[in-house]
C-alpha cells in the first residue's frame, strides 16, 4: 500500500488538521498516537508502516495530527483534550464518518477515552494501547513516575530533542541506527524542542480517572508485560475501571502498538472491530453540567413586580440561549431562575458561564453558576443522574457572580489557561462524602 495522500479539516474554531484516509474495511477506524505525529513520516518506517497496513486490511482508517504537531497548524494555542476532541470530530466529518472505532495510543489515550464517553453516538468501540489515565503518580495511583524525576526526563527529552533519545526509552528493540534515525526525524517533525515542555506540563496536569466509569462502549485494552515507559499495571487499571472491558497482556519489550509483538496486538483488535455488534443507541453520556441562579429572585420578584419581573426572566432566558448555543452547549431547560445546560467540554462550560454572567450582570441579574463533570441519563429533551444533582449542589455554594465548580472539571481543563482558587472541602446534601470545590479565578469573559 502507498502512502496516501494528505489532506485537511478544518475546526470550528478555524484550525487546519492534516489527516490521511486509507485502507477497504466496512468499519471506520479513527487512529491516534501520542505526543509523536506526523501523518506522512509513519510510512517512512517499516514497522509503523507495517501497523498501518495491517489496519487498514480490515477497516477504513482515518489518520491525522493533532494540532499543534506533525502536519497540522502549529500557530495556535497549547491544545487542551477538549480542543483535541475537536479535531476528531472535524476529521469525521470530513470524511463523512457517522461513527467509528477509536485506537488510541500512548498518551492520545487520554483523548479517546474522554471521547468516548463525551461523544458515544459517534464511537462504536474503543482500543486503548499502551496507555494510563494520568501521566505521574499520585497517592492513590502509583503506577506512574514521581513528579520530580518526570521533570528530570523532560528536561533531558528537551535537550536532546531531536537526536532519536525517545528511541531509547519508548522502543529499546528497535535498535539499528536506521531505526534510530528515523526516530530522530519524526522528534523534529512532530515538535519543536519549545514546544515538547508546555505540551508535557499539560499533560501532566490532566486525570481522567472520574470519566473512566463513563466509558460505555466496547473496549479492548492492550498493554505489553514490558513496556519501559508505562506500567503494565496501569493498563490493568484501565481495564478495571471500564465497564466490560477487556484486557489483553502482550509480550514485549516496546511502548508503541507498532513495536515489539505488533501483530499479535494487531489480531486482537482486528477480532474485537469485526467481531464487534452495534447496540443500542446509549442512554448514558458523559457530560460537563452548568447551573445557573440567579441571586436575591425573590426578592427582586417582590420588587419589580410580576410583569417586570417575567420581562427580565425572558430576557435572560434568551441570553442563556445564546452564549449556551454560541459556545457549542445544549440548552436543556430553564428552571425559572436559572439555566440547565450541558456541554462536551468543561473549559466551554466555563466560559460559557462567565459571559452569561457578565450579560446578564449589565441588565441588573446577579447569578451563580455551578458546574460538574460527570455521567447523566439522556430522559428525552432533559437529563438526570447524580451529576445533575452534583452540579445543583456546587451551584448553590457559589458565590454571587462567581463560578465554582468540582475537582472533576479542574482535572479535566489543563492547559486552557483558566485558573482557579480553592473553594474549600463541601458536603453536598444527597451526595456521599465531602467534595473539593474550586471557584473560578476571575477574568474577562470571551
Amino acid at each position: 500500500m502507498a502512502a496516501p495522500e494528505t489532506r485537511y479539516a478544518r475546526t470550528s474554531d478555524g484550525v487546519h488538521i492534516a489527516y490521511q484516509v486509507f485502507g477497504q474495511g466496512e468499519m471506520d477506524v479513527v487512529f491516534v498516537w501520542g505526543i509523536f505525529s506526523h501523518v506522512e513520516l509513519l510510512w517512512e518506517h517499516e514497522a509503523s508502516a507495517h501497523y498501518l497496513r495491517r489496519l487498514g486490511s480490515f477497516s477504513r482508517v482515518i489518520h491525522f495530527d493533532k494540532r499543534g504537531t506533525g502536519l497540522s497548524d502549529r500557530a495556535c494555542p497549547l491544545p487542551t483534550l477538549e480542543d483535541q476532541m475537536d479535531d476528531v470530530l472535524a476529521v469525521m466529518d470530513a470524511v463523512g464518518s457517522e461513527r467509528a472505532a477509536l485506537i488510541g495510543g500512548g498518551d492520545a489515550g487520554l483523548l479517546c477515552m474522554l471521547f468516548a464517553a463525551a461523544h458515544p453516538e459517534r464511537t462504536a468501540a474503543l482500543v486503548l494501547s499502551s496507555t494510563r489515565p494520568r501521566i505521574t503518580r499520585a497517592h492513590d495511583f502509583p503506577w506512574g513516575p514521581d513528579p520530580e524525576i518526570w521533570h528530570q526526563s523532560l528536561e533531558y527529552l528537551s535537550d536532546y530533542w531531536g537526536q532519536g533519545v525517545s528511541r531509547d526509552v519508548a522502543a529499546p528493540t528497535q535498535a539499528d541506527p536506521a531505526s534510530r534515525a528515523w526516530w530522530a526525524r519524526l522528534e523534529r517533525y512532530s515538535l519543536s524542542p519549545g514546544s515538547i515542555m508546555p505540551f508535557w506540563r499539560m499533560l501532566e496536569q490532566t486525570d481522567v480517572r472520574p470519566v473512566l466509569p463513563s466509558v460505555h462502549v466496547p473496549t479492548l485494552v492492550t498493554h505489553r508485560t514490558h513496556d519501559p515507559y508505562v506500567e503494565v499495571a496501569a493498563g490493568r487499571y484501565v481495564a478495571e475501571q471500564i465497564p466490560g472491558a477487556h484486557f489483553v497482556e502482550l509480550a514485549g519489550h516496546d511502548h508503541p502498538g507498532w513495536g515489539e509483538g505488533a501483530d499479535t496486538e494487531l489480531d486482537h483488535i482486528e477480532e474485537m472491530l469485526t467481531g464487534a455488534r452495534r447496540g443500542q443507541e446509549p442512554d448514558r453520556v458523559l457530560a460537563t453540567v452548568l447551573f445557573t441562579d440567579i441571586v436575591g429572585s425573590t426578592e427582586q420578584a417582590s420588587e419589580l413586580g410580576d410583569r417586570r419581573w417575567r420581562e427580565m426572566l425572558a430576557d435572560h432566558d434568551e441570553i442563556g440561549r445564546e452564549e449556551i448555543d454560541r459556545h457549542r452547549g445544549r440548552w436543556v431547560k430553564s428552571t425559572g431562575d436559572g439555566v440547565l445546560a450541558t456541554f462536551d467540554g468543561p473549559a466551554r462550560a466555563i466560559r460559557c458561564a462567565q459571559r452569561l454572567g457578565a450579560r446578564t450582570r449589565q441588565r441588573g441579574l446577579r447569578l451563580r453558576a455551578g458546574i460538574h463533570t460527570g455521567e447523566v441519563e439522556q430522559l428525552g429533551d432533559d437529563i438526570g443522574g447524580i451529576a445533575v444533582h452534583i452540579a445543583a449542589r456546587v451551584a448553590a455554594l457559589a458565590p454571587p457572580d462567581r463560578v465554582v465548580v468540582s475537582r472533576t472539571v479542574v482535572d479535566l481543563v489543563a492547559g486552557s489557561g483558566v485558573g482557579f482558587e480553592d473553594h474549600g472541602e463541601h458536603a453536598l446534601k444527597g451526595v456521599p462524602g465531602r467534595w473539593r470545590l474550586f471557584t473560578v479565578a476571575a477574568s474577562r469573559p470571551q
